[in-house]
């Protein structure tokens, strides 16, 4: 017997008992400008109020070189992210936004001719639909067809994760880029309390145990996926604390993309990546994750997979790759590179 949360015990919990961030009894669903580009920054601040105050999120899983791009975020809710990424990918680009909660969606609806005239677009490109993330073939999402796929703490609410991530992989694009900020546990969630209305609704009861994520990822043709962030959740309330303090939480941004042949772990076939310092924001050093910085003007090594994300994705046309993988010289060596949170440099981008 399981006790997993129903679907519409959360549609009310975020369409009724929440009416605002305030509401929250932890800080599990609190969004912090921790890390957010100038870009990023500049697009949120340019949302409206009414769309920010309704909004739960853990993180900013905003990418860059949207412009053009089309992009589907998961959970949208009041569309703070969806707005923030409609301006960056300007009029050219479109970006849709699902929820199951009708109550948000209506705010996001509300607000998008005002969104619009503040970007000084002529039509809209933004799309809100009610649906659920489990079946995005039901929202109407093609198969191939989306660029870029984020999230914002919402995936950790679904009882079906493995249908969530097999959908993106579907409606992502060959090279697509996956992007999302979640509740991680470093610990199974004993499943007595995966039904709590509360526990769930704040995002812990269903966080995913991170190696049950890896197997998860691998299982579905993605054996190398990247953390560009993480950081300790403080939950912050005592009551909570006593129900659920022994399980250890993290607040994680993940990058994965859909590219054929990844490697389980990171193999060396001699390969090269120069970063050119084009992507806007990024002139300097390009951060592809936690433990890849990539100085501008540098021949950095790199594994197959790390090649791969590069070499086969939008962020290609940024950096000269040298190599292939005709010749394969056994496990890459993950030495010392030039770590963002150490400043150290060194002559690989470590695995």
């Amino acid at each position: 017997m399981t006790h997993i949360l129903n679907k519409e015990a959360i549609k009310e919990y975020y369409g009724t008992i929440l009416q605002g961030s305030n509401d929250l009894q932890t800080s599990a669903c609190s969004c912090t400008d921790e890390g957010l580009t100038p870009s990023v920054k500049a697009a949120l601040a340019d949302v409206n109020d009414e769309v920010v105050k309704r909004f739960y999120g853990c993180g900013s899983p905003i990418p860059p070189l949207l412009e053009g791009c089309t992009v589907l975020d998961l959970g949208c809710g009041t569309g703070r992210d969806v707005f923030a990424a409609a301006k960056l990918a300007g009029e050219s680009g479109r970006v849709i936004g699902i929820d199951m909660t009708d109550g948000q969606l209506e705010i996001a609806r509300r607000n998008t001719e005002l969104q619009m005239k503040r970007f000084k677009f002529e039509k809209p490109n933004v799309e809100f639909r009610q649906g659920y993330m489990e079946d995005l073939k039901g929202a109407g999402i093609a198969e191939n067809s989306i660029d870029v796929v984020m999230s914002n703490c919402v995936i950790n609410l679904s009882p079906d994760k493995e249908s969530v991530f097999s959908e993106i992989f579907r409606v992502l694009k060959p090279g697509g880029e996956l992007i999302f900020s979640d509740v991680f546990s470093g610990r199974r969630v004993p499943m007595h309390l995966q039904a709590d209305p509360v526990l769930h609704g704040e995002c812990l009861a269903g966080a995913l145990y991170r190696e049950d994520f890896r197997r998860l990822m691998t299982k579905l043709g993605c054996p190398d996926h990247r953390i560009l962030t993480s950081r300790t959740l403080e939950l912050g309330s005592r009551k909570i604390e006593e129900k659920i303090g022994m399980v250890d939480f993290y607040s994680v941004t993940v990058r994965a993309f859909k590219l054929p042949g990844l490697e389980d772990i990171c193999e060396d076939y001699g390969q090269t990546a120069t970063y050119s310092g084009g992507i806007t924001d990024w002139p300097h050093y390009f951060d592809l994750d936690d433990h890849h910085r990539f100085i501008t003007g540098k021949p950095m090594l790199v594994c197959g997979n790390t090649a791969s994300m590069i070499e086969e994705t939008r962020y290609g046309k940024h950096f000269d790759i040298m190599g292939d993988r005709s010749v394969h010289y056994g496990a890459f060596d993950c030495t010392p590179a030039s770590a963002p949170d150490t400043g150290v440099q060194g002559s690989s981008a470590c695995c």
